[in-house]
């Protein structure tokens, strides 16, 4: 991402932030930015959440994905 294109981010999600009136977007918001304060994420999830991203990473590397418009039609249908 070139620097003006970074800028350019900057400005929109202040922009969309300034116009946000849901608090619950808001406190994963500023969680989000607190966190980011606390270190790496990754070192903060227990063992059994890793694993689960851990697979699903391996799922996708390995084929085994169906798209999400494949996704919300099972569901629908389920």
């Amino acid at each position: 991402m070139s620097i003006a294109e970074i800028k350019e981010t900057k400005s929109n999600l202040i922009a969309w932030i300034e116009q946000l009136s849901d608090s619950n977007m808001l406190t994963v918001l500023d969680s989000l930015r607190n966190s980011e304060q606390d270190g790496d994420w990754w070192d903060n999830l227990p063992e059994w959440q890793k694993q689960h991203i851990n697979e699903g990473i391996e799922d996708e590397e390995n084929g085994r994905v169906i798209s999400s418009e494949e996704f919300w039609k099972n569901l629908k249908n389920g």
